[in-house]
This record gives C-alpha cells, sequence and structure tokens, in this order.
C-alpha cells in the first residue's frame, strides 16, 4: 500500500495524494474506497476487480477523462458511486449492468453533453441520480422514460403500492429551449413523487429570447422541416442602383439559413438573418450599386436537423441607354476620345493594388473590365468594375511568375498597348530579410484605351524616376497620336532589360533598344554597376 493512503478497517482513504491509478493491491474484504482530490486519469478494465465485496466508492474531484467499458466488472454489492468533480464527457451506461445493487449515483460538475436514450435503462434500483452541472443542452424524454425506477412509479400508482422516493438533479445545465427539448419539458413538468426534482426551477439558456425562462414558463412547439419563400422571385432594376432580395423562412428549431450565387468569388454581398418570430426568420442579400455582373439567379437555402429547402430570386440588371450591337453592348458614352492610365500602386506582401485614371464623357456611368491572369494564358479572368471605382486589389500571386493585367472600357476585348506585365520574385533568403514576397521588377507604363505611341518600361532602381517620365510620355502622346508609326504599338516585354544604372526609362521599340545598348554591352557587364541581384531574384 502507497505511503500517501490510509487503511482503516475495511475501508481505504486517500486524499490529496500525487496518486496517478488506482492501487494494484486493495485487500479483498475492502468496502468503501475513497480516493479524492488526487491524479486519477482514468478507470481502467477491471480496476476494482480484487475488492469484489466493495459497497461504496468515492473517487471525487480528480481528473477523471475516461471510464472504461468493464471498470466495474465484479462490483455486484456496489451501491454507491459518487464521481463528482471530474472531466468525463461521456459515460459507457452499460457498464451498470455489473452494478445491480446501486442506489446513488453522483456525476454532478462533469463535461457531460449527451444522455442517450438507453442511459438509465440499468440502473434498477437507483434512488439518487445527480447529474447537475453539466454541459447538457438537449435530452429525449425517452430517457427517463425508459428508466426502470420511473416505470415502477407508474405501476405503483396504478396498483396503489408504495415505492420508495427517488431524486434526480439536473440544474445547472445549459438547456436549449426549442422543439427538440419539448418532450423533456412536458416530463418536467408532469414529474411528480415518488421521482422528486432536487431542483425544479429548471432553465433555459438559450435561444436568447428564452434565455433565463423557466421550463414551467415555456411553451414549445413540434419541430418542422424549413419552409422558404420570397415576397417577389422576379426583380429587375437599373445599373448602379442598390439591390435587396428578401427570403423568408419558417422552421423549428430555426434552421441555418445561407444564399448562393454564381459571382460569389467576385463580389462579397451584404447578408443578414433576424426574427421575426419564434419560428420564422427574416433573411435579406443586398447589392450596393448593382453590376451587370451580379445578373442571374439568387438562392435562399435553410437547413436543420429535419431537412431542408430552397427558394430562387431571379435577377435582371437594366444597363441605360443601351443599343444592340453586333459584338458587344455600348452606352451612348463616346469612347473615342476615352483615356485610362493604369498603375501599379502598391505592392503588399501578397499582391498588388491597381489604380487607374480615365478621362471619358461621362465618368460617372463609365464600366471597366480587368483582364487578369498569367502571361502566356490565352484565357484571362474577367472582373467587372462599376462606376466610380478605380482601384482593385490582386492577392495570392505565384512566385518567379509572369502576369499580364489590362484595363478595358466594359466589355472589350484587350488591344495591343492595353496592358501592364509584371513578375513575381522566388528569392527566399530576401523574402526573409525584407518580409516582402512580391516584388515588381518590369512595369510596362501604357496609355491604355488610347493609341499607345510606344511601351515604356521601368526597372526596379528607376521606378519613381520612370513613373514621371512615363507621365510625361502619356501627355505628349495624347497629343500627337495620330502621327504615331504602326510599329511602335508591339508589346515586346520579353526583350526588355532586367535593370538600369542610368535612371532613365527604356522605350519599347527595336530602334530605340539598339540605342540604350549595344550587343557587347549585353555580353559583359559594366564594372561600375552597384552590387545587387539581378533585379528577377524578386522577393
Amino acid at each position: 500500500m502507497r505511503v500517501s493512503c490510509f487503511q482503516y478497517p475495511l475501508s481505504l482513504l486517500c486524499m490529496s495524494t500525487s496518486l496517478r491509478k488506482i492501487p494494484e493491491d486493495i485487500p479483498q474484504d475492502i468496502r468503501k474506497i475513497r480516493i479524492e482530490n488526487s491524479h486519477l486519469t482514468e478507470l481502467p478494465r477491471g480496476a476494482f476487480s480484487n475488492a469484489s465485496a466493495l459497497e461504496y466508492l468515492w473517487l471525487n474531484f480528480n481528473n477523471i477523462t475516461v471510464m472504461h467499458l468493464k471498470s466495474l466488472e465484479y462490483l455486484k454489492d456496489l451501491t454507491e458511486l459518487r464521481l463528482q468533480g471530474n472531466k468525463l464527457s461521456s459515460v459507457p451506461w452499460t457498464t451498470f449492468q455489473d452494478t445491480p445493487a446501486l442506489k446513488i449515483l453522483d456525476l454532478k460538475h462533469n463535461r457531460l453533453d449527451v444522455l442517450p436514450e438507453h442511459a438509465l435503462r440499468y440502473l434498477l434500483n437507483l434512488t439518487y441520480l445527480d447529474l447537475s452541472s453539466n454541459q447538457l443542452t438537449v435530452i429525449s424524454r425517452d430517457v427517463f422514460y425508459n428508466w426502470p425506477v420511473y416505470q415502477k412509479t407508474q405501476q405503483s400508482e396504478r396498483k396503489m403500492e408504495a415505492i420508495s422516493n427517488a431524486v434526480l438533479a439536473l440544474h445547472d445545465n445549459p438547456w436549449i429551449c426549442d422543439c427538440r427539448l419539448r418532450g423533456f419539458v412536458q416530463f418536467i413538468k408532469s414529474v411528480s413523487p415518488p421521482v422528486i426534482l432536487m431542483n425544479s426551477y429548471l432553465t433555459c439558456s438559450s435561444p436568447k429570447f428564452r434565455a433565463g425562462k423557466f421550463f414551467h414558463e415555456v411553451e414549445l412547439n413540434s419541430c418542422m422541416k424549413p419552409l422558404t419563400s420570397s415576397l417577389d422571385s422576379n426583380l429587375t432594376v437599373h445599373v448602379g442602383l442598390n439591390v435587396t432580395m428578401a427570403c423568408l423562412v419558417q422552421g423549428s428549431p430555426s434552421p441555418a439559413v445561407w444564399w448562393t450565387y454564381g459571382l460569389k468569388h467576385l463580389r462579397a454581398f451584404n447578408v443578414s438573418t433576424t426574427h421575426i418570430s419564434e419560428d420564422t426568420m427574416k433573411s435579406e442579400l443586398v447589392i450596393p450599386s448593382a453590376h451587370l455582373m451580379d445578373e442571374g439567379n439568387y438562392t435562399c437555402t435553410a437547413a436543420n436537423f429535419i431537412g431542408n429547402t430552397s427558394t430562387i430570386i431571379s435577377l435582371k440588371i437594366q444597363a441605360p441607354r443601351m443599343i444592340a450591337s453586333s459584338s458587344s453592348f455600348f452606352s451612348s458614352v463616346s469612347e473615342e476620345n476615352a483615356y485610362v492610365d493604369v498603375r501599379i500602386a502598391k505592392q503588399t506582401v501578397y499582391g498588388i493594388t491597381l489604380e487607374w485614371y480615365a478621362v471619358t464623357e461621362n465618368p460617372g456611368e463609365t464600366w471597366y473590365t480587368l483582364h487578369f491572369g498569367k502571361y502566356d494564358d490565352s484565357k484571362k479572368e474577367m472582373i467587372y468594375i462599376g462606376p466610380g471605382t478605380n482601384t482593385y486589389s490582386v492577392n495570392d500571386l505565384l512566385p518567379a511568375t509572369k502576369y499580364e493585367v489590362c484595363v478595358t472600357l466594359r466589355n472589350q476585348t484587350p488591344r495591343k498597348g492595353q496592358c501592364i506585365v509584371f513578375v513575381t520574385g522566388s528569392d527566399i533568403s530576401e523574402l526573409e530579410q525584407r518580409e516582402k514576397l512580391i516584388h515588381i521588377i518590369i512595369i510596362v507604363c501604357a496609355m491604355v484605351l488610347a493609341v499607345p505611341a510606344g511601351m515604356y518600361a521601368c526597372t526596379t532602381e528607376t521606378r519613381f524616376n520612370c513613373m514621371q517620365k512615363c507621365a510625361g510620355f502619356c501627355s505628349k502622346n495624347r497629343k500627337g497620336q495620330k502621327n504615331l508609326r504602326a510599329g511602335n504599338k508591339e508589346n515586346t516585354f520579353d526583350s526588355l532589360p532586367t535593370g538600369s544604372e542610368e535612371g532613365l526609362c527604356y522605350r519599347d521599340s527595336i530602334e530605340d533598344k539598339r540605342k540604350s545598348r549595344s550587343p557587347e554591352d549585353k555580353e559583359k557587364p559594366d564594372k561600375h554597376k552597384p552590387n545587387h541581384r539581378n533585379s528577377a531574384d524578386l522577393y
């Protein structure tokens, strides 16, 4: 026997010890074991197989989390089991087949969150059951209807036989008072001696509108599958207006409600759900400043444990002053003099932010389309931008990848000179040093949607000077675009130099490239060039 435990005639006492398992040398004639405030973590199989005469087992305030199915094997005379203040989240209820004489079962202050219907079936002679201060939320009334003790009380009333009282403690649990608890609430309201509630004022913890109410104050409805409906299943609005779609949902318990729509990966809409009554909710999806891309079917779905149902709302967007065209749609806005200047305004750890400036006759009604993807991909992702917006962020860029982004009016196909090309980096060491992921080394400065005089490339070392020069070129280009040579429209990104020590912008034309760098310069590096990594090694 361990020194920290004390043995008395027919009893064993271990209090506030470092004991971590049940002692193996328990005397066979022991009648009472009390191990409390120790470090027991489990009741293994046959833990008391050598103490078949045991009648009282107190294991309060330990750290027991696991109770084996056969942990009480051979304890046919056990009448009292106390496991208060442990960490049991479940109990193998069939283990009580081995304890037919059990009268007292104390499980308060544990973590029990489920009570299966068969839980009390093998507690044949129980007179005290304490399940208070656990995590029970929902219980079926059948749990107690299947309890032999309760069945005896019903039979004794018919036969007028006397039966001993059975005390039941269920208070201080976070009960969810919805339709799932209806039968249990009815049982609690109908309980009468010889079954006695230790605390008959059981209270609701949720939902919010019932929190704090006593069981005898609430009337719960039966559970029902959700039903969804809409006030208007077909909506038509003009571009730029706000749209609100409403979905009415009935169900018990309160169902989960969500919306699905085809372009949810492009726009984040506002969704709110409010309770109108106990079993009725209203869910609204709000689209601020409707775009043409928002047109389509929106599905409102509601689901609870019984089932689910959906309602579809069809949304049609009307564009202002539209006239037919064989290839696309156009408004009355003149596009011949349209001018858009696009640039990379910001680099972040995960990507870039694009910014553009537009000069059109009606900027408040001008729509744009961003074409974004890898440089070699023939099919780019199309992102529609409504009036009043001139920035867009691109995130989750891949390292060491060449990208192209183009800006066009409405849904036009990009033409040469309407795009920016950039490359992301892959230098992990510099990532650690500078805590950056993306570093744009080449930016093609173009006058998008205007006939370009030529493409201008900036290196990382001279990007600020370059932007000033590019702005100047853009200004000159608008004035003299009619005199430009057609050959200057070509975007020759692959032939651009990746570094510059002269602080200049290189014009993207074959003639200017020959002037800016000779073949010998390409083969022989400049000895005065600062010591740095090739700009293609990005971070």
